[in-house]
């Protein structure tokens, strides 16, 4: 969902890979064998700790690849792609393609292609999760521009509690 997605690949793009597509690229799509079962809050290393508070409300859970996939016939797993005819076979409701001027989101069960959003954009800003919001021909469907902080006096925690619970049927 692009409310939990977004704004992981948004500061991962920003802190974690020093603004290089081309090395964010290789992380995710290059050097994984099958495919993604969870991105984690190690995409989040390098961010400021009052970001990384804000965007996981303190939690923390390792990404995880899908290198542990038995097929029925034994034979070794091979890497997932996803093309318009195989989203439906996969069960995938959403997209995200990696461009130089920003990230692409594509709700799978609306159309084809989807908005750009700027890799500049605050990955505290709050994302819809509705997927006909996520039209080519509309803005990006922005809830409000990034999440509020508490002032820079108060605790960590209050910082944490700003941010939107993640449940880990989210991730």
């Amino acid at each position: 969902m692009p409310s939990h997605h977004l704004p992981l690949l948004l500061a991962a793009y920003q802190h974690r890979f020093g603004r290089d597509v081309e090395a964010m690229s290789r992380h995710l799509i290059d050097d994984v064998a099958v495919g993604w079962d969870e991105l984690g809050t190690d995409l989040l290393d390098d961010a400021p700790p009052a970001l990384v508070a804000a965007l996981t409300g303190g939690e923390q859970w390792p990404s995880r690849t899908l290198d542990h996939l038995i097929t029925p016939d034994g034979s070794p797993p091979v890497r997932m792609s996803v093309t318009a005819e195989t989203a439906d076979q996969q069960d995938m409701q959403w997209g995200y393609v990696l461009h130089k001027e920003g990230i692409e989101v594509i709700s799978l069960l609306h159309e084809d292609i989807g908005p750009l959003v700027d890799w500049a954009i605050d990955p505290r800003t709050a994302f819809s999760d509705h997927p006909a919001a996520w039209s080519s021909l509309d803005p990006v469907p922005a809830i409000r521009a990034s999440r509020s902080a508490p002032p820079p006096s108060a605790p960590a925690t209050a910082l944490a509690k700003a941010g939107t619970s993640r449940p880990a049927t989210r991730r």
